[in-house]
This record gives C-alpha cells, sequence and structure tokens, in this order.
C-alpha cells in the first residue's frame, strides 16, 4: 500500500499506576493495556516468582485523541508505568515519579488507605499535577453491600484528599482480575472501561519541550542478534534523534544511535515524554541495567549540593542537622548528611528568587529546619503564639559517595531504615537542587564561599572599676584563652553603656574594658558599693571574697560580647555588624 499522508499523531501521557503493596497495581496495568511493550508487567523472573513488581513496568493503552486534545485524527497513548508499592523500592517510585504526567492511587477498597499509600501520595503531591483514585477489588464486597461499601470508601478519600493538591479529583471503583490471581483469563474486568473515560477525560497535553540538553532514563537494556544493544527509557528532557551521539555518564562512555523504536515502530526522532527505545553498537546491555543516557558532557558528578528544601509534612520528627538521610537525586539514592541555614533573621519575609543560589548574602546556620514544631531558639517571638518562619530554608548536602544528576532536579530526603511496619512516613524533606559541587576537595575549594554564620553569645560580669573610662572583668574567657583575639571586640554592660575589650589584665583570664563614653553615676555606685562589700567580706581572704561575691545581694553587673562566626572560615574570625 502507497504511503499515504503524515502517520496521525500520537500524543503520549505518562501514568503512574501507585499504591500498596498487593493492591492490585500490575492487574489493572494489565487490564488496561492493549500493547505490551518490552519492559511490561513483571518481565523479571525474581518478581513472578514473589508476585510483587520489583521494577517500574511500562505498558501503553491506546485509544482515540479526545476532542480537548486538539482537532483532527490522532490516537491518544498511555504509558502506564507501573511503580513497585513494595517498601524498600521506594527509590525506584521515585525514580520514575519525575516523568509521570497523571498518577492512578490503586486503593484496596477492603483496606483504605495504608502506609504506602500514604507515601505515594506525597511524591504524587512533589512530582505530578493531576491525579485519579482506583478503588480496587470491590469484586471481594458482597453483591448487597457492594454499592454502600463503595461510596463509603469514596467518602473517606475525599476527607484524605481535602487538604491535598488533589482535592476533588475522579474516585473510580473497578475489580481489575476478579477472582483474584488465579482466576481464569475469561473473567472480564469490572468497571475498567469507564476507568479509561475518566483517563481520557483527566488527559492534558503536557508540556513537552525538545529544547535543552537530552536526557533520558533507562529502565532496560538488552541486546539483539545481529541489530545491537538497545536501552528503553523515558526522555525526561530534550530531543534525539538518528545518528546523535550519546553518553552514558556513570560509564564516561559515548554511542552514536544507530535506530530507534517507539512501542515496535521505526521513528527519527524523539522528545520529552516520549517513551523509546534507542539502539547502539558495541556494548555490552550488561554494564547498564538502568541509569541515565544524556548529551555528552550535560551532566555533572557531585560530592555535594546546596539545595532549597521544603519538609514533608507528614514527616513526624525533627530534621536535624548533621543528621544523615537517603538522598534521592536524580536516578540515584545515596546516604547523605544534611546541614540546614536560612535568611538572616532580617530578611525572613523577603521573596526569594526561584532556583538560584546567591552566595554574596549572609545566612543564618540552624540546628534543625524551622517548622511549627521545631524547638528552634525563636521561641521569644512566640508571645503572640506566632513562631516566626523564614519563606525559603536551604541545605547543604554531602554525599557519601559522588552522584550524577542534572542541574536543578528534584531532591527527596527519606528515612527509609525506619521500620515499613511501624505505620509512618518514611519521606522527610523534598527540594530542588541549586548548586553542585563537582570538585572533590570541595570544603576547601567551594564551602569558604558558602557564607553561613552562627550567632555567639558570651557573658561576664566586671570585677571593679578602674577609673571614670575603664573597668575590669572576669568570667568571660578560661583562663588558657589567647585574649589578644578578642582585643577591639565591642562589648555591652548590663546597665547599657557600650565598652571595648582592651586586653588581658593578669595571668587570670580577667581583662580590661574602655568605655569611650564614660561610666554613667548610677554604675559608678553600683560597683563601688558591690567592692567595697567585698573588701569587708574578709580581707586577704579569697576563699571568702569569692563566696561574698557569690551572695551578693547588689545585682552584679554583666557585660555581653555578641559576634557572628561563619561556619566555613578556615581562621575563625569573629565578625561584629
Amino acid at each position: 500500500m502507497a504511503a499515504g499522508p503524515a502517520a496521525p499523531r500520537v500524543l503520549n501521557v505518562n501514568v503512574g499506576v501507585l499504591g500498596h503493596i498487593d493492591s492490585g497495581k500490575t492487574a489493572l496495568a494489565r487490564a488496561l493495556s492493549t500493547t505490551g511493550s518490552t519492559a511490561a508487567f513483571d518481565r523479571a523472573p525474581q518478581s513472578r516468582a514473589r508476585g510483587i513488581t520489583l521494577d517500574l513496568g511500562f505498558s501503553c493503552l491506546r485509544t482515540a485523541l479526545p476532542p480537548q486534545l486538539g482537532p483532527g485524527p490522532g490516537e491518544l497513548q498511555f504509558t502506564l508505568v507501573d511503580c513497585p508499592g513494595h517498601a524498600s523500592l521506594i527509590r525506584t517510585i521515585i525514580g520514575g515519579a519525575q516523568i509521570i504526567d497523571l498518577m492512578m492511587l490503586v486503593i484496596d477498597v477492603t483496606k483504605g488507605m495504608q502506609t504506602q499509600s500514604a507515601e505515594c501520595l506525597v511524591i504524587g503531591q512533589i512530582a505530578c499535577q493531576k491525579m485519579v483514585v482506583v478503588l480496587n477489588k470491590i469484586d471481594l464486597l458482597p453483591e448487597g453491600k457492594r454499592q454502600s461499601a463503595i461510596e463509603k470508601m469514596t467518602k473517606k478519600m475525599q476527607k484524605t484528599l481535602e487538604n491535598t493538591k488533589f482535592c476533588g479529583c475522579p474516585i473510580v471503583a473497578v475489580a481489575a482480575k476478579p477472582g483474584g490471581p488465579e482466576a481464569p483469563e475469561s473473567e472480564n474486568p469490572l468497571g475498567v472501561s469507564e476507568l479509561i473515560e475518566v483517563l481520557k477525560s483527566q488527559a492534558y497535553l503536557p508540556s513537552r519541550d525538545p529544547s535543552g540538553h537530552f536526557l533520558m532514563a533507562v529502565d532496560h537494556c538488552f541486546s539483539i542478534k545481529g541489530q545491537g544493544t538497545v536501552m528503553t527509557g523515558t526522555i525526561l528532557s530534550g530531543s534525539v534523534s538518528l545518528g546523535d551521539n550519546v553518553e552514558i555518564p556513570a560509564l564516561k562512555v559515548i554511542k552514536k544511535v544507530k535506530s530507534m523504536q517507539m512501542f515496535h515502530t521505526p521513528v527519527t526522532y524523539a522528545m520529552q515524554g516520549d517513551r523509546v527505545g534507542i539502539c547502539v553498537t558495541q556494548f555490552d546491555p550488561k554494564l547498564l541495567e538502568r541509569g541515565l543516557i544524556c548529551t555528552p558532557e550535560s551532566l555533572h558528578t557531585i560530592h555535594a549540593a546546596i539545595i532549597s528544601l521544603k519538609k514533608i509534612q507528614y514527616f513526624r520528627g525533627a530534621l536535624q542537622t548533621k543528621a544523615k538521610f537517603h538522598v534521592t537525586v536524580g536516578h540515584e539514592t545515596v546516604m547523605g548528611r544534611v546541614m540546614f541555614f536560612s535568611p538572616a533573621p532580617a530578611d525572613f519575609n523577603e521573596e526569594i528568587k526561584e532556583n538560584v543560589f546567591d552566595f554574596e548574602k549572609d545566612y543564618l546556620y540552624q540546628e534543625e529546619y524551622l517548622s511549627k514544631d521545631s524547638n528552634s531558639e525563636n521561641k521569644e517571638n512566640d508571645q503572640a503564639g506566632e513562631v516566626q518562619l523564614p519563606k525559603q530554608q536551604w541545605a547543604l548536602l554531602e554525599f557519601e559517595k559522588p552522584v550524577t544528576c542534572p542541574k536543578l532536579c528534584l531532591v527527596i530526603g527519606s528515612k527509609l531504615d525506619t521500620d515499613i511496619h511501624a505505620n509512618t512516613c518514611r519521606l522527610a524533606f523534598h527540594g530542588v537542587l541549586l548548586q553542585g559541587m563537582e570538585d572533590k576537595n570541595y570544603t576547601e575549594t567551594f564551602l569558604p564561599k558558602l557564607k553561613v554564620y552562627k550567632l555567639k553569645h558570651k557573658e561576664g560580669q566586671v570585677e571593679r572599676v578602674m577609673d571614670d573610662y575603664s573597668v575590669i572583668g572576669r568570667s568571660l574567657f578560661k583562663k588558657e584563652t589567647n585574649i589578644q583575639i578578642f582585643v577591639g571586640l565591642k562589648v555591652k554592660l548590663s546597665t547599657g553603656e557600650d565598652g571595648i575589650i582592651d586586653g588581658g589584665f593578669g595571668q587570670s583570664g580577667k581583662f580590661k574594658i574602655r568605655i569611650p563614653d564614660g561610666l554613667k553615676p548610677d554604675t559608678k555606685m553600683l560597683l563601688t558599693v558591690a567592692s567595697k562589700k567585698k573588701s569587708k567580706a574578709g580581707k586577704g581572704d579569697t576563699a571568702k571574697e569569692d563566696e561574698s561575691s557569690k551572695n551578693d545581694s547588689a545585682q552584679p553587673v554583666t557585660i555581653s560580647l555578641l559576634f557572628k562566626r561563619y561556619v566555613f572560615d578556615t581562621q575563625k574570625k569573629m565578625i561584629q555588624s
């Protein structure tokens, strides 16, 4: 048959099938699919044996293009990304989350929301715009009570979704495999054709951008005799054409694209959002089961990063500086240590530019991420019950081993070592990678540029008056402190005078303070009375003198020294504004 006009366009929408283990996700994907791609339906022998999905499975379903997606003939292709629900495989889900346009949250109608369903919901909120809830296994409900049980669970789910961005999303009841896994294939699924109509109504033109660097998440790699090695996956950004060079960054290998297929159809071009198989030659498929391929040299390998972040509301417990998290960046999950920081308090309410980090500004070190429930030092401002929270917070992430990822990629921190049977969300924070540090010696070359400071506060007491313009202080420094480094720093007396540290006085850590504007008469009186009492307490008996100064009823005059010290300043300079 002669080639007619251009083939009708195929619009691809990636649908993530997420949910708790055993909620029937794979059965649902199977019921929905008309075409299985290479990676569909638990290809891996170990997952067939265990009856659970171990990897992202892909399959697709084609239907006529619904009218809201534009005129003309065409097909709408739903690529179903069947994400594993098994807890330890959350890394894989996060890896797949970045390519999902629409999410199906599969709920076992007899059990309702479970731990991992909640985690899937969290991931959906971070990485996805639209959702459809599927109440599966309705065949397990007795027929007489089925309708009322479905209505009850629907109401419950609507309540759960009220405070999420998926409030009001469609909820559809189905039985993907009536009778369970052992039932004969002739058993028809219930509600699946209605679900397809709902999916069509929810489909939208995802914003796809062919410009920028090509980046593809490869989920399978296999060889075809006489052809070469095929890498199948989904294009995360940019586009690719026949004859292009692509890099496998994990292996630092560059290969030429020899041929391409989309769902068994040869193509010469593919772009962001497309699911494609790319064939290259002379490459051993065993070297890459899953990972990234990209425009040569477009990804960077980093040892640490600065990220902007938000805490995930369902995570119980504080996010502490120095704590370790499982950090998922791009398609890798590694252990990383965090240090939180926020704008200087004066800039808490300033609007922060998105996706950039300003190295010129000063930032305040935080012992933990500040949130409504954190034990921050901000409790003083808490008179009205309103803790002042900054509009944006950041973290320095230091990885235990380097990671390869695109710039500005999604970052998720979790505590995956939490017991999976504990009914608690293990996802702790999410953010955007603003600045990666590629130099192995970043602590020397890069971190000193990061102006994160701690506020230091030291207190001492005035020992006695020397003259109208100077006093002797004590208890501000340890005996062995080199007071020379503090000379010239400003201090404040509790009576209001400003002073300057002038130098040490004797051997015991005492020091001299100059008062440029002179002591107030009241202060002099106070200090003279105190020292008279002291001298009366016993001439020459130092032990008694110390005792009496402790029990002294006159309020001692305290000395406050406030300064900033930058965390990454190698010289540990003390800075006063």
